[in-house]
């Protein structure tokens, strides 16, 4: 073998022979019985690639499979490339539009003649049927890499306006695109090797579209099951209305405007809209206070969400309507650090309800609302202990409480308080923005970049830093959070359509400065890809009790 060389196996922590322009899939095909799992990708020096990836020098692999986040993200999109397939073959002429995750699953609609076409039930069951076909068909999805002006002709003559009106400000001399059985589409990441990868999955009738659900977070082996989240699709379809009615939907129709210098209008439209949704819930609170309910508000969200500045400008928005809000935060209420639950590694779990002295943060509740004075207490972060330093809190007549904090909609955290008593708010950044008809923008990596991008600004925390602890963020959300969504009595959208075209001039250095030679590498080079398809959008005009401010800097509020 005069191309013989080495490449490291992460998985058997061995060097392993190769000759020089195999694949990934063959060389696993020799490692399969030692390896003992079905990639559907693999990390080559720390960067997520294709099973059909041609290995030509010595590298570092890691084959990986489904039950990981980035092996997931490859089974949902080779999920949507076989929908489309499937949509394409049985109904041509209709158009797929994925919108974005809910539900546990991902919604998609068909499009004719521009306007929304409500699926018949016939219609889901013969897609699925279809796609069930194609996973028995164990089809490829085939990599191809041409020019980008190549590309730009064949998705045109697909019908795909959306990736060409994307691709118009790509500045890659050549792009990416996959085939499934001739059909071509494509995704910011790599697909599973062929559609027998995909046996795990279910379509469903799901409001005006169809719900694609995928394989389980917790066993790769069993189809995600749909889960009620009214107010959360109200919450997105609400906010998908507003886009198409000002005309972007997606990254291309963005990259337009910017292009056009449309800017400075989209800000004041966004920020008014967001200025409309604080008042509108500020009404609502202040109509049932008025009929002696409604004495505390809790507005709870996930890792950067915006809570904090929604908190205060719902506050500045109640003091409009004469209610002076008396803030309280949870913090205040941890337990002595000696007394703090442990998570599943031995560490402080300060995420947990049970970091919090519910007791005493109900009897104060309970005494405030009946109108007596309340020493508060203050956690001191240095010494881990409660202590009381004098501070008074009485409500007056036209007082209410406001609380900030993750557990606002868990009704353990104020088990003791009358529901009527209580007003809850949840905030997340809910991105309603395509990338294009087949890829969203995932509500997650904008909270990712927000958090990187205030974490390195206020904090001193690096991007590789913010990354490494982000899956144990997110596993928190899922436990403490998530499962409360249904509990708001409002939801506020704190997304803001211009923001990764901002915050990419934020973001990109600092992804930037992640080295080849973490596993953080990965992620980072995700991100980077994601921000790829923005044009950038200068700070100069965001208002400074803008949201976004909270993580750019230049609020006029303190944190």
């Amino acid at each position: 073998m005069n191309n013989e060389m080495k490449i490291y196996c992460a998985n058997l922590k061995e060097y392993i022979k190769f000759q020089g322009g195999e694949r990934l899939c063959d060389i696993y095909e020799r490692l399969k019985e030692r390896i003992g799992i079905t990639p559907i990708c693999a990390r080559v020096n720390n960067k997520t690639e294709n099973m059909s990836y041609p290995v030509f020098s010595p590298k570092q692999v890691e084959f990986i499979d489904a039950s990981t986040p980035s092996g997931r993200r490859v089974y949902v999109h080779s999920l949507c490339m076989m929908l489309y397939k499937a949509v394409n073959d049985t109904f041509p002429g209709i158009k797929l539009r994925i919108e974005h995750s809910i539900s546990n699953g991902y919604y998609a609609l068909f499009i004719q003649n521009g306007e929304i076409l409500v699926p018949a039930p016939a219609m889901v069951t013969t897609i699925r049927h279809k796609m069930r076909e194609l996973v028995e068909a164990d089809m490829p999805f085939v990599r191809h890499e041409k020019l980008t002006s190549d590309v730009v002709k064949i998705f045109k003559k697909q019908g795909l306006d959306d990736k060409v009106n994307l691709l118009k400000y790509s500045q890659d001399l050549y792009t990416v695109y996959y085939t499934l059985g001739g059909l071509a589409d494509s995704f910011y990441g790599n697909l599973a090797p062929s559609t027998g990868y995909l046996k795990v999955f279910d379509l469903q009738a799901f409001k005006k579209g169809m719900l694609l659900m995928g394989i389980s977070k917790d066993d790769i082996t069993i189809t995600d099951k749909p889960v009620r989240q009214e107010k959360m699709y109200k919450a997105f379809t609400d906010y998908i209305d507003f886009n198409r009615i000002i005309g972007i939907k997606n990254v291309g129709e963005l990259n337009e405007v910017v292009k056009n210098g449309g800017t400075g209008m989209l800000m004041n439209v966004a920020e008014a809209l967001h200025a409309k949704s604080f008042g509108l819930i500020a009404e609502e609170i202040t109509r049932r206070y008025r009929k002696g309910g409604a004495r505390i508000v809790l507005i709870a969200g996930p890792s950067s969400s915006g809570k904090t500045t929604s908190s205060k400008r719902l506050a500045i928005q109640l003091m409009c309507n004469l209610i002076m809000p008396q803030i309280i935060s949870l913090d205040d209420y941890f337990v002595n650090r000696t007394e703090t639950p442990r998570d599943e590694n031995g560490d402080y779990d300060y995420e947990s309800l049970y970091a919090l002295d519910l007791e005493l943060f109900n009897t104060h509740l309970e005494a405030l609302i009946a109108g007596e004075e309340v020493e508060m207490p203050t956690y001191n972060f240095t010494t881990g202990m409660r202590e009381y330093r004098g501070k008074k809190l009485k409500l007056g007549n036209n007082s209410i409480l406001l609380i900030e904090g993750i557990h606002g909609l868990n009704p353990e955290l104020t088990a003791d308080i009358p529901e009527d008593k209580k007003f809850r708010v949840y905030a997340s950044a809910l991105t309603t923005l395509s990338i294009d008809d087949h890829n969203w923008v995932p509500t997650t990596d904008n909270r990712l970049l927000r958090r990187m991008v205030r974490d390195h600004k206020y904090r001193g925390v690096s991007a590789v830093d913010t990354i490494a602890r982000w899956q144990s963020v997110r596993a928190g959300e899922e436990k403490w959070i998530f499962p409360y969504q249904e509990n708001a009595d409002a939801t506020f959208n704190s997304s803001l359509l211009f923001e990764l075209g901002v915050m990419k001039e934020y973001a990109e250095p600092l992804l930037k400065q992640v080295p080849h030679n973490v596993p953080e590498y990965a992620e980072a080079w995700r991100l980077r890809m994601l921000l790829s398809y923005f044009l950038p959008i200068s700070e100069k005009d965001i208002p400074s009790t803008s949201l976004l401010r909270e993580f750019l800097g230049g609020s006029s509020f303190r944190y």
